[in-house]
């Protein structure tokens, strides 16, 4: 069954299974039919609001069921959604906010204060403030749409179309995720609704499951909803049917929690979360007979972590690697390869049905099987633009081909190994950190005269953030000094683990930062510079 937009495949399992579990989360649960009419009742109350199609629509909160009530509302509505890293600070918030030109954002009453703190240029011109009683703000918004009956306001009959509502075509956009890059400033990968239906429709077309979802399915959202990562497995699992268990926030504790009282059978995660997992003290003696399958991406996972997992949780594992710019997953590794031991555990995984992939130099030019350089993808999922960018979108985004920023080698099976990055980033437990964006916040302290961040090897988080900087003249400031500077600018997650004085950053005659002198010390007798 071919479903190529959000609202298509909910409307479907709407009036397949109305009554059936859709989304829960703590003791709050939607059936499909709730989820298809809260989302018709956001649509509606969306466009009475004067949000006009193409609009981006700003989410600032915690995972919850209202999250995907306005997921689908915007859906519905023609509108675009922000979900913003609830994490940051006001800084990178204000960034966003004006960059996205949101007309309304949805705002958890916790981080009230961080949307005070956004310069007012920013402030999108109109707030929906969502609390903990579910009677709260955004229910009487959302319910003050006209008719008495709601049913007659609902329309929302599986295949039933309001009249004010807009009927999505795969290429119409739908969510803006922010991403950031070697400028520093966060872009926003624009994904259409064909970045949700792609990859999984391909697949089923070619009776491929190394990854599925079965309507019987519970399954563990482990990844937030601001990352494509987990907006795209919940979607997945919300046109298959199955009923997807979202965590406000992920912890052990609630994981495993979640994992036992709710029966899950699959769930995604990334590495450093199966870590903290398997380090949680009730895990002895939960049972997981019910688990799966676990998906894991953002790194990859070694031999010693994936034998204690299989030993503790049973499950099959598949391994996704993708970009929020090619729509989430391109490539992944199959159950049958997670075999620890074996050569292709090293590798991210083959191209999915439809998928392609090649290796260029420098120059642009493809390479013979063997071969390092940079990896391209060409995939149906891929976005549709960097917002309000078009020369980023060019160089990122040629001829239909992704270039990743990643080096790497295909081989004989068309296996994709990862063996460095080309564009600096680093991964901090699941998360993508940019050095430049740290560099700059760095450099506006007083006491720093140049700096440059690299990534650095971590066992626990795959990779941690090594800054290293350029006293200016002067009392030189104290790691303490520095760090608190930084925490008022970044999110915690892009905070240094270390702060290394150096005498100068080194450069080439063109003044080109040779991050590659102080990464490859840092990870010195190690045959690939990923974790």
């Amino acid at each position: 069954m071919t479903l190529p937009t959000l609202v298509e495949s909910l409307r479907t399992q709407a009036g397949l299974r109305p009554e059936h579990p859709a989304v829960r989360c703590g003791p709050h649960t939607l059936t499909y039919a709730e989820l298809l009419a809260a989302g018709n009742r956001v649509a509606r109350r969306l466009r009475a609001a004067g949000v006009r199609p193409g609009d981006r629509v700003a989410y600032l909160g915690k995972e919850s069921e209202r999250y995907y009530e306005i997921l689908y509302g915007c859906a519905l509505s023609g509108t675009v959604l922000v979900p913003l890293n609830w994490r940051l600070t006001a800084v990178e918030v204000t960034h966003i906010l004006a960059d996205s030109g949101a007309a309304l954002v949805f705002l958890e009453s916790a981080f009230e204060d961080l949307l005070r703190q956004v310069d007012e240029a920013a402030r999108p011109p109109r707030h929906v403030l969502l609390g903990e009683d579910r009677q709260d703000a955004y229910a009487r918004w959302k319910s003050a749409d006209g008719p008495a009956d709601a049913a007659a306001a609902d329309a929302a009959v599986p295949g039933g179309t309001a009249a004010d509502l807009v009927e999505p075509t795969a290429d119409t956009p739908v969510v803006q995720l922010y991403t950031s890059g070697t400028t520093g400033l966060p872009k926003g990968v624009v994904l259409a609704h064909r970045s949700f239906a792609a990859v999984r429709t391909a697949m089923a077309e070619a009776g491929v499951d190394w990854i599925d979802w079965r309507p019987q399915d519970v399954s563990l959202v482990g990844i937030p909803g601001f990352h494509v990562g987990g907006l795209w497995w919940a979607t997945q699992n919300l046109a298959g049917g199955a009923t997807i268990v979202a965590l406000p926030a992920f912890t052990a504790r609630d994981a495993v929690l979640a994992l036992r009282e709710h029966g899950v059978t699959t769930a995604c995660v990334v590495p450093s979360m199966l870590r903290l997992l398997l380090a949680e003290p009730q895990v002895e003696q939960a049972d997981f007979s019910g688990l799966r399958k676990i998906v894991y991406g953002g790194s990859p996972i070694t031999e010693d972590l994936l034998e204690r997992s299989l030993a503790v949780f049973g499950a099959e594992f598949a391994q996704i690697y993708g970009l929020t710019e090619t729509g989430n997953t391109a490539v992944c590794l199959p159950p049958a390869d997670h075999r620890p031991g074996q050569p292709r555990m090293r590798a991210a995984g083959r191209p999915y049905p439809g998928v392609r992939v090649k290796i260029v130099d420098e120059k642009g030019a493809e390479l013979p099987v063997g071969r390092v350089g940079e990896v391209c993808l060409a995939t149906p999922a891929r976005m549709v633009e960097y917002f309000g960018l078009p020369e980023r979108t060019a160089e990122t985004l040629v001829d239909g081909w992704v270039h990743t920023g990643d080096a790497g080698h295909v081989d004989e099976a068309g296996y994709v190994f990862i063996q460095d990055r080309i564009k600096d980033t680093i991964i901090v437990a699941g998360e993508n950190v940019y050095p430049a964006e740290i560099e700059d916040a760095l450099e506006k302290h007083p006491g720093v005269a140049d700096a440059v961040v690299v990534g650095a090897p971590d066992e626990h988080w795959g990779e941690r953030v090594h800054a290293c900087w350029v006293p200016a003249p002067g009392t030189p400031p104290t790691r303490r000094e520095l760090h608190r500077f930084l925490s008022e600018r970044l999110a915690a997650f892009k905070l240094p683990a270390a702060y290394e004085e150096i005498a100068h950053v080194p450069r080439n005659p063109s003044g080109k930062i040779l991050r590659r002198e102080l990464r490859d010390r840092l990870w010195a007798g190690r045959d690939r510079k990923v974790n």
